[in-house]
């Protein structure tokens, strides 16, 4: 009988939110959640994502992943003008997360980050200083090479169908 690797999951909502929708798949968290319980000793599962105050599909979506036992982190979603006059939403994560991850890590031998933000390299480092390891899981259209150089393993959506569900949508 093999010890289990202990780990935690984090996922940037918006990051794979994208990458679910460039793959035309959605990943049906339940299936993701019994896949990683199966390989690793999983200690919490944190997902963050920006809330617009109207939008019910992702309060209601949320809401679900707090019934399978998830984390969920929030904020509202900002309005930000640039310096033309265009008006874009922002919610960025990687603070938070980074935090959390970091704060974690003496307790963990592993993270596994669903998400393929080149902002996450520089967390790669630290978390190798520690001795610790890194997974990404993102989809080969949203997956940085500045993570495939500095992550311990990485892994494509597009090789887990078995870990998606239908043509439903889902607004993260």
């Amino acid at each position: 009988m093999s010890v289990k690797v202990k780990a935690s999951v984090f996922i940037d909502g918006s990051n794979i939110y994208f990458a679910q929708k460039k793959m035309g798949k959605w990943l049906d968290w339940v299936k993701v959640k019994k896949f990683l319980k199966a390989k690793y000793k999983i200690t919490s599962y944190k997902y963050y994502a920006g809330l617009r105050q109207s939008d019910q599909k992702t309060k209601s979506f949320l809401k679900k992943l707090l019934k399978i036992g998830f984390t969920v982190v929030s904020k509202p979603v900002k309005v930000v003008t640039d310096e033309k006059g265009n008006k874009f939403e922002k919610a960025n994560f990687d603070v938070e997360m980074t935090a959390d991850i970091l704060l974690n890590l003496k307790n963990l031998d592993l993270v596994i980050i669903f998400s393929g933000d080149s902002d996450f390299a520089y967390l790669c480092e630290l978390i190798h200083k520690d001795k610790k390891k890194v997974h990404f899981y993102a989809s080969k259209r949203t997956l940085a090479w500045e993570l495939r150089k500095t992550a311990d393993k990485f892994f494509y959506l597009e090789d887990f169908g078995e870990l998606t569900k239908g043509k439903e949508f889902v607004r993260i």
